[in-house]
């Protein structure tokens, strides 16, 4: 006669309750979408993931970025996160994730977050130019390793723009204290 081994408790009802605790816990009203941004560090965390694969399978030797370098990526990350996440011209991209509120500054629009889980998440990270501006330097740094005449071109146009925009801003300021 064969014996039969007890089996161990399930234990995936209590880790699911004492994840439901730490959640009520951390916040009570659950109005954070957690989920979501499980969801966004998994599509980010896998995505650099496999671009790293890539640039280490096809022998990609990895850039030695100077100041310089910094420089102008630090441009072309603060404009095209302001570009993407505030911009009148990108509005009809943040359509379905946000609401219309009004101007927030000159070229700029002000939108509310809207819906849940991760149409929020998206949300978020589409109407801020910091958390947007971790994917960007994100890209244009895997960009730099796959394409570094390109990458440096288009940042250097960036961060053209985003001196200009400086400019702009220096010459309106001008202007207002000689009036």
């Amino acid at each position: 006669m064969v014996s039969a081994r007890p089996r161990p408790p399930d234990d995936t009802g209590d880790v699911e309750t004492a994840l439901r605790e730490e959640r009520r816990a951390y916040e009570p009203d659950d109005e954070q979408p957690i989920g979501g941004y499980l969801a966004a560090m998994a599509v980010y965390l896998g995505g650099t993931g496999l671009l790293a694969a890539a640039a280490r399978r096809t022998g990609r030797p990895l850039p030695e970025p100077g100041p310089w370098d910094v420089l102008l990526t630090a441009g072309a990350v603060h404009r095209l996160s302001r570009l993407l996440t505030k911009d009148p011209v990108t509005s009809p991209l943040r359509i379905p994730f946000t609401r219309f509120r009004g101007q927030a500054g000159p070229a700029e629009l002000s939108e509310d977050v809207r819906g849940t889980g991760v149409r929020r998440v998206v949300g978020e990270l589409i109407t801020c130019p910091f958390c947007t501006g971790l994917w960007i330097a994100t890209g244009l740094t895997c960009a730099q390793v796959f394409a570094p005449g390109a990458t440096r071109l288009v940042c250097s146009g960036l961060t053209a723009l985003t001196a200009a925009d400086l400019l702009h801003f220096v010459r309106v300021g001008l202007q207002h204290a000689t009036d």
